[in-house]
């Protein structure tokens, strides 16, 4: 699963081009109160995780919905084949004793 953030694009689609015009409309029409690194962060930075809260206040201020700070690529992944197995030795090759056939090992 790909997963991008695309919060620049989403704000910029409504011509919103600033942090501080963010943090504006965060405050003014979803009641949510960001400090001005927060907003920044996630203006220029892929997070790792994002408060549902968080994205509802954006998507809020924004006018969007989730799909457009967020995209997911939900393609279906191959599984990873399994490993092949190297073939068993002999108990007697691996500790070193004599092998029955050759007598030499």
């Amino acid at each position: 699963m790909n997963v991008k953030w695309r919060l620049r694009m989403a704000a910029a689609q409504k011509e919103v081009w600033t942090g501080a015009e963010l943090r504006r409309l965060l405050v003014e029409r979803a009641g949510h109160q960001m400090s001005a690194a927060s907003v920044s962060a996630l203006l220029t930075k892929q997070p790792a995780q994002v408060k549902l809260t968080t994205l509802g206040a954006l998507c809020t201020a924004l006018d969007c919905t989730p799909n457009g700070p967020l995209r997911m690529d939900t393609t279906p992944v191959e599984a990873n084949p399994k490993p092949t197995k190297a073939p068993k030795q002999a108990a007697s090759a691996l500790r070193g004793a004599p092998c029955r056939r050759c007598e030499t090992h």
